[in-house]
Parts: structure tokens; C-alpha cells; sequence
């Protein structure tokens, strides 16, 4: 009983001690009241639960970050250097991105062409024929990575070429890909791919931090060509798991200048998880007459601020015509929230196209959630019937797409690693506004009274579900 009461002290000061860290430390106040009283009043589930789950900054990559900058400041200067050409003069730019520039590592550039890929099939096709063309180096990076029939062919792909003499550097989330094999990895290595985990964990300040997730999806091809989106490697993103049945997703290829943006994203990924640079090419060699300005903005719990947040909630309000949004997770932000409804107040067509069929039963509750005041504004929801929609895409009135690999959620929002690609353009954007009205023909659209319908115990797991949104 002695030794139970010792525990149980030092669990209480622990707890003491933790909200006050919460306190001070958590960047919402719902969020550090909600920890504060959990630490104080359970600390034997919440001490641990909170230096888990509790941090919202991972200072371990912020300091990786700034040696990116102190040890090869030459790689910064020459970037912009080469770029300057394809950097659009101030009255040229769209107001709409302006503020999301000023996030970005890498400025808004032209002098790309885009090519919008839908679905698995059109996606693994175009990465492959990249990764084929490939005659410096390949870089690729997933946040799953399975070992099954597509996991195979990108593995056979990237082992061709290194054997051929082309550098490839692989990086993968350890959660995300937890099932990737011993294996895969050995013969990846043994054909001279240059393989790391992103390592959350890494450092001793870090060891029992499993919150933050590596979740961006991006290959590069000799720093001139890019593939950024929704897509994991695995054989349900081509529509071949039966549970699910078809996948809808999206990517985009990117060639031209703003691929040495993604290249910037990796880069500073790759420097964290294998502690040095790979040798690079920093040239802008563009073989195409197209003109697309592309912004290319990775966000994560390493900024300064919440980068994605404030990206979206922007772009938002700087609409003027429409705003129409696709995710497979929609438990946003208390400010997001507000965003739609000024928007659909304004006269603004907000429309959503989120899954009928959830991979995430805790996500596809806390949804439901928002419903109810999103529709009373005027916001229509659309639910996709042919199979899953995992796509990750914004359009903004009739020039602005943003495609990319964020969620619309506060996992995203705060606490993953993510990347997306904001393109401007009429042409590109009537690509994707085909896309979405196929979308609309597939989806039932809710009503009013879809949430009220539903019975005692819905409505208790969608509440609870709610408790639990800034971490799902």
C-alpha cells in the first residue's frame, strides 16, 4: 500500500506539473483547459496520454530545419538565383495566394505545366514513366508504403534505376508504413537505394512521441518534375480491395520550376531522417512553352505557425464566386467552420464532397458534427457513393485549384507533415471543376434533417467522436 501511495503522489505532482505545461505550452485554450483538467483530475491515464499525444511542436525537426539553412545556405541562394526568371512580378500575382506565399519556403513561380492525374491507375502510370526517364536521381517519398502488388512495381522501378547508376533516396513514416517488411527494405538497399524512415522518434527528447506523422507524398524527377497528392502506394489506391471497392483520388504532375519547391520539402525531410544532403541539381531546365504559376507550400508542426490553418482558412476567405472542397476527413477547425459560413453568407457557393462509406468510423462520426450548422448557413454536403474518395482537393472560384495531400482536420491542420500544390490558371482549373461535377453526379447530397433523424446512440458517438477531433 506504501509504494501504491508513492506512485500515486508522484503521479498527482506529474500531473500538477504537465498542466502547467499545458498551460502555457497548448495553442488552443479549449485544448489546454480540456488537458489541464484531465491531468489534475486522471493523471494515472492522462500524464501519459499527454506526452504522447499532448505536444503540437516538434522542436527536434525546427533545429534540423535551421542547419538546412546554416550549413548549405549556398543551396537557398543559388534556388533563388535560378528561379528568378519564373517569379511572377507583384501586380501579376493572384491576391488570393498572396498571404499563403508568405509561408511558403519557395515563391510563387511560373513557367510549369500541370497535369491533373485522377486515380490510381493515371497516377502510378505517370510516376513510373517519371521514375523510367529519370538520369540524375529519383526522390521519393509516401506516408504508406505497402508491400503488395504496387508496393512491388515501385520497388522494382526504383531498384532498376539504381542499378542503372540513377541516385535514389526513399523516404517513408515508419507509422504510416508499418507493415512495409524487413525485406523490402533489404532489397531496396541491396540494389543501392538510399532508404530511412522519417524517425519521429529520433532523439532521446523524442522517444515517446508518436503524434506527429510524416504524411506528404511526393517523388521528384532530376529537381524538374514533381508528383504531389492524395495517392499512397498500395493496392487499395487502385481500387483492388474488395471491402472498399473503387478508390477515388487525386495527384498532380508538376513540370517546370516549382518541382525544386517540392525538392526544398524533401530535402529538408530527408535531412532530418539521414542526418545529411544528398548532392543535388538546383537548375531550372524547362523544355515546355505552358505558363502555369504554381505555389508549392509544405506545412507542419515545425513552423512557427499553424501553416496549414492559416492556408486554408485564407483561401477561403478571399473567395469570391465558390469554394468546393473534397476530403475524405472533414473535422475541422472552430475558425474553418466560421470561414464556410461567412463564405456561404457572403453568397458563396460552398459545396463538400466527403466519403458515404468511412475507413474511419471515429472521423466519419466527429463529421457529423459540423453538419448541422454548416447546412442551416447554406453549405451543401455531398456524400460519395461509387466506392471511397481519399482525394485531397480545393477550387476557388474559377482560377484557383489547390491539390495536395492535407486533410480537412486538425491532424493535418496542426499536427502531420503535409504538402500542396496551389495552381493558378483558367485551363487547369476547368480540369478540375470537370472532376468535381463528376464527383457531384456520384454523391447524394444530405439534408437538413439527416443528422436530426438519426438515433440517441448516433448522436452520443458523434458528440463523442467531437471530444476526440483534435487528434483524430
Amino acid at each position: 500500500m506504501i509504494i501504491f501511495g508513492i506512485i500515486l503522489s508522484v503521479l498527482y505532482v506529474l500531473g500538477i506539473v504537465s498542466a502547467f505545461h499545458a498551460v502555457i505550452y497548448n495553442r488552443t485554450s479549449q485544448g489546454a483547459i480540456a488537458w489541464a483538467l484531465s491531468l489534475i483530475s486522471f493523471p494515472f491515464i492522462a500524464v501519459p496520454a499527454y506526452w504522447v499525444f499532448g505536444r503540437r511542436k516538434f522542436e527536434g525537426y525546427v533545429l534540423a530545419r535551421k542547419r538546412v539553412l546554416e550549413d548549405f545556405d549556398d543551396v537557398p541562394a543559388n534556388l533563388i538565383a535560378n528561379i528568378q526568371s519564373f517569379i511572377l512580378p507583384q501586380e501579376q500575382r493572384n491576391p488570393s495566394i498572396h498571404a499563403a506565399e508568405l509561408m511558403a519556403r519557395v515563391p510563387l513561380v511560373t513557367g510549369n505545366r500541370c497535369e491533373l492525374l485522377i486515380d490510381g491507375e493515371a497516377t502510378f502510370a505517370s510516376i513510373f514513366a517519371g521514375i523510367d526517364s529519370a538520369e540524375k536521381y529519383v526522390l521519393v517519398q509516401f506516408y504508406i508504403v505497402r508491400p503488395d502488388g504496387l508496393g512491388n512495381r515501385l520497388k522494382d522501378k526504383l531498384k532498376a534505376k539504381a542499378n542503372a547508376g540513377v541516385k535514389v533516396f526513399f523516404l517513408y513514416d515508419e507509422l504510416g508504413s508499418v507493415g512495409i517488411g524487413k525485406s523490402y527494405i533489404s532489397e531496396l538497399q541491396a540494389a543501392g537505394v538510399v532508404v530511412h524512415p522519417f524517425n519521429t522518434r529520433k532523439g532521446i527528447h523524442n522517444w515517446f512521441q508518436v503524434n506527429f506523422r510524416n504524411h506528404r507524398k511526393v517523388v521528384v524527377v532530376d529537381g524538374q518534375t514533381a508528383w504531389i497528392g492524395g495517392h499512397n502506394v498500395g493496392d487499395e489506391y487502385l481500387g483492388k480491395d474488395d471491402k472498399i471497392g473503387p478508390w477515388r483520388d487525386t495527384h498532380v504532375k508538376i513540370s517546370g520550376a516549382a518541382a525544386l519547391a517540392a525538392q526544398v520539402s524533401f530535402l529538408e525531410d530527408f535531412r532530418w531522417a539521414a542526418d545529411y544532403f544528398p548532392e543535388l541539381s538546383w537548375q531550372v531546365e524547362v523544355d515546355h512553352k505552358d505558363d502555369q504559376p504554381v505555389l508549392i507550400i509544405p506545412t507542419g508542426p515545425a513552423d512557427d505557425m499553424d501553416t496549414a490553418l492559416l492556408m486554408f482558412t485564407h483561401i477561403v476567405n478571399s473567395a469570391k464566386s465558390r469554394v468546393w472542397i473534397s476530403t475524405p476527413y472533414f473535422v475541422p477547425d472552430e475558425s474553418v467552420i466560421l470561414a464556410l459560413q461567412l463564405a456561404r453568407l457572403r453568397g458563396i457557393d460552398v459545396r463538400v464532397i466527403i466519403p458515404q462509406v468511412p475507413d474511419s468510423l471515429p472521423t466519419y462520426f466527429a463529421a457529423y458534427s459540423f453538419f448541422d450548422e454548416l447546412v442551416a448557413s447554406g453549405v451543401e454536403f455531398y456524400r460519395y457513393q461509387t466506392g471511397f474518395t481519399h482525394e485531397k482537393v480545393l477550387l476557388i472560384d474559377n482560377s484557383l485549384s489547390a491539390i495536395g495531400t492535407a486533410n480537412f482536420d486538425n491532424r493535418s491542420f496542426r499536427l502531420n507533415f503535409e504538402i500542396t500544390a496551389l495552381i493558378g490558371g483558367d485551363e487547369f482549373a476547368n480540369d478540375v471543376e470537370a472532376m468535381f461535377e463528376s464527383g457531384f453526379g456520384q454523391s447524394i447530397k444530405m439534408q437538413k434533417d439527416d443528422y436530426a433523424n438519426k438515433s440517441i446512440w448516433f448522436k452520443f458517438a458523434v458528440n463523442a467522436s467531437r471530444l476526440m477531433s483534435p487528434v483524430l
